[in-house]
C-alpha cells in the first residue's frame, strides 16, 4: 500500500510562557495577606491572551524571592538569543501590567523588558536551573 504524501500539520511555535510560581511561599495569603494571589494569576492570564502561555507550579526553589515569576521566551524569542527572566516580589498591579505588557511585545529576545521590571529580575543557581529543567528553567 503506498504510503501517503500527506504530512501532519506542524505544532505551533512554542509561545512566550509566563511560570508563576505558587508554593509554601510564594502565593500564601498567610505569608502575604495583603496580596490576591488567585487574582493575580487571573490578571496575568487575561493580560497575556492569546500572546502566551501562563501556567502555575507548586515551587521554583527561590523563596527568599517570593512572589516569583519567570517569563520564557518564545521559540522566536530563543532563536535570538532570549533567555528566561526571573523576577521576584511581584506585589503589584503595576508590575503584572508590565509583564503582560512585555509578553504581549513578544517577550524575551523579541522585545525589551519593561525597566521597572530590571527592580525584580534576579539570577537563580545552576542548581535550581538543572533541578527544573524544561521551559522556565532556560
Amino acid at each position: 500500500m503506498p504510503r501517503s504524501s500527506r504530512k501532519e500539520p506542524a505544532a505551533p511555535p512554542a509561545p512566550v510562557t509566563v511560570t508563576v510560581c505558587r508554593g509554601c511561599c510564594c502565593g500564601v495569603a498567610a505569608k502575604y495577606p495583603g496580596v490576591d494571589h488567585v487574582g493575580q494569576v487571573d490578571r496575568l492570564r487575561a493580560g497575556v491572551g492569546a500572546a502566551g502561555k501562563v501556567r502555575v507550579v507548586d515551587c521554583l526553589d527561590v523563596c527568599d524571592h517570593a512572589n516569583v515569576v519567570v517569563v520564557s521566551p518564545s521559540a522566536e524569542g530563543r532563536r535570538a538569543g532570549g533567555r528566561p527572566v526571573w523576577l521576584g516580589w511581584v506585589f503589584q498591579d503595576d508590575m503584572l501590567d508590565d509583564i503582560t505588557g512585555w509578553v504581549r511585545a513578544g517577550g524575551p529576545g523579541v522585545a525589551e523588558a519593561p525597566g521597572v521590571l530590571d527592580l525584580q529580575a534576579f539570577e537563580v543557581s545552576r542548581r535550581v536551573r538543572e533541578g527544573l529543567g524544561g521551559a522556565s528553567a532556560g
